[in-house]
């Protein structure tokens, strides 16, 4: 069975366009200006991506989903299907930019390695996503409602969750100089019910399951969860935690 997590365009405007909202802290970090050139790994939709261009920025979008690159070509993107363990660009670019991505790539060291070789000497690696610690409390109802039914729950799980002490040995490893790095708790209020966010996430561990079992799955993570997660109003609030760094390339 295909567990593999895709990637709706449609779905995700609805369900997690907060991502892309909740992005202007890396993206002023980054400090873009205009006529630099950056590459914005894991674009999705290009909702973010867009901004950089509107300031003046010649931007290269990348993302592993057709379908999000072809929403992401919609809105005039230069973007482009490519996996950002798989860069294939080499000294063009003044900084690589990413939100909300790499912590769908477990190969963390082929990422620094590929956005080192597309940086130009001097350019700026920024980027933010899920750090140690993030969706702790649903990732721990994902594996054991999935356990509950026979399987290995810790076998789906899709995200790669680091500190800063791992992630920071990775960039120096990689040759980066690093000017900051932290991980930032940001409980995060969702559009609407956890439902949504899990059928947008978490389809690795949906898909483990006949689709006749799926619902009562879902039903179940999310009955787990409300008293963690939902507050008194009926908001449900994602337990999310960011690593952002800025590093450069010397």
């Amino acid at each position: 069975m295909d567990n593999k997590q895709t990637w709706n365009p449609d779905r995700y405007a609805r369900n997690a366009r907060f991502v892309a909202d909740l992005g202007m802290p890396v993206f002023e970090l980054l400090a873009p200006k205009s006529g630099e050139r950056i590459l914005d790994v894991g674009c999705g939709d290009g909702a973010l991506t867009k901004k950089l261009v509107e300031i003046g920025c010649s931007v290269v979008g990348i993302d592993g989903s057709a379908e999000q690159v072809e929403a992401a070509k919609r809105l005039g993107i230069d973007a482009r299907v490519m996996d950002g363990q798989a860069m294939t660009f080499q000294n063009e670019f003044d900084a690589v930019f990413s939100n909300a991505a790499f912590h769908w790539m477990k190969r963390p060291d082929d990422v620094i390695a590929g956005a080192w070789r597309a940086l130009k000497p001097g350019g700026r690696f920024v980027a933010e996503f899920g750090g140690f610690g993030c969706v702790e409390k649903i990732k721990s109802a994902l594996i054991a409602a999935l356990n509950h039914r026979g399987y290995n729950g810790e076998a789906a799980v899709p995200w790669y969750f680091p500190t800063v002490e791992e992630y920071g040995q990775r960039l120096k490893v990689g040759g980066f100089k690093i000017n900051s790095i932290a991980l930032i708790p940001r409980p995060t209020p969702l559009p609407g019910d956890i439902t949504g966010w899990l059928e947008t996430f978490a389809e690795s561990f949906i898909k483990v399951l006949a689709e006749q079992e799926r619902s009562d799955f879902v039903e179940e993570v999310r009955e787990a969860l409300r008293s963690k997660l939902c507050d008194s109003e009926g908001i449900w609030i994602a337990d999310y935690v960011r690593l952002r760094f800025a590093a450069e390339k010397p």
